[in-house]
């Protein structure tokens, strides 16, 4: 019975499991709010199923972007996935890292273990040479998805007014060096720069090599010169996608006392005005 044993997978694995069928591929694509030279993908990996976080899988009536959706509607939307309870789940997106953590972290904070990402994405498989389709919508039946939600995994702007200030927590930027220090101006239009008070920075890029992770190794030193004192740890970027990125890391590396801001910079930046 296929079984995930780590939350990345690599271009082979998939290869040999594509047609298990408990196995459900998810292509959780975001545009990046940066901005991308290439026109968008045309073609996926066969019998992709789009995982769309910015419409189906977030708050639409939020004042922030990417804002976390009840458990109802996290619910719904997986069953309208056919995602059932017992799914077998990999995710990726079409630049290899970017928005694909945000849809595995959302999946493991409504408690479904059972979900890994597509180390390198869109990208690796094609450098691989393996089957490609069209973009396109598959059919078929709704699942039995039900998953109960975690508070632990996310943190929100009260928690972050009193952890920001806790000797024992430790809260990550994932943003650019550049806007962590508010050298360049945010993305988004009217969003002052800067960052929250006694963060740290860690961009997710970092954690990367080319678009694939670190090894365990590397990703494991990283975070013991980033958290020497393993403080419970927050991750923050601009809103609550990249900072997924940070998570993904942290578990490969072992740890378990985290979780994400879910309106990260955009939220805490047009909150506060210190």
């Amino acid at each position: 019975m296929l079984k995930l044993e780590s939350s990345l997978v690599s271009v082979d694995w998939l290869k040999a499991h594509l047609h298990d069928e408990k196995l459900v591929l998810l292509n959780a694509t975001l545009p990046k709010v940066t901005g991308s030279d290439s026109p968008p993908e045309i073609q996926q990996i066969p019998g992709t199923r789009l995982f769309d976080i910015k419409n189906k899988f977030s708050n639409t009536l939020a004042p922030f972007p990417n804002t976390l959706p009840s458990e109802e509607q996290f619910n719904e939307e997986a069953q309208n996935l056919g995602i059932d309870n017992d799914s077998i789940l990999v995710v990726y997106d079409d630049y290899g890292f970017y928005s694909c953590a945000r849809a595995w972290w959302l999946f493991k904070a409504f408690g479904h273990q059972q979900v890994a990402i597509l180390d390198g994405g869109l990208i690796a498989w094609k450098t691989a040479g393996f089957p490609l389709e069209e973009k396109q919508h598959h059919s078929f039946e709704k699942g039995n998805f039900k998953g109960t939600y975690n508070p632990q995994a996310f943190q929100f702007f009260n928690d972050i007014q009193s952890l920001k200030d806790d000797a024992n927590s430790l809260i990550v930027d994932a943003r650019t060096k550049d806007r962590f220090e508010g050298l360049l101006p945010e993305p988004r239009e009217g969003l002052r720069s800067g960052h929250i008070p006694n963060s740290v920075n860690l961009p997710f890029q970092q954690l990367l090599s080319g678009n694939q992770m670190k090894s365990l190794v590397d990703l494991k030193a990283m975070f013991e010169h980033l958290n020497p004192q393993n403080k419970m740890m927050v991750f923050s970027c601009g809103s609550g996608v990249t900072a997924c990125i940070l998570a993904l890391g942290a578990e490969l590396s072992g740890y378990e006392n985290f979780s994400v801001y879910d309106g990260s910079w955009t939220e805490y930046g047009t909150l506060t005005n210190n």
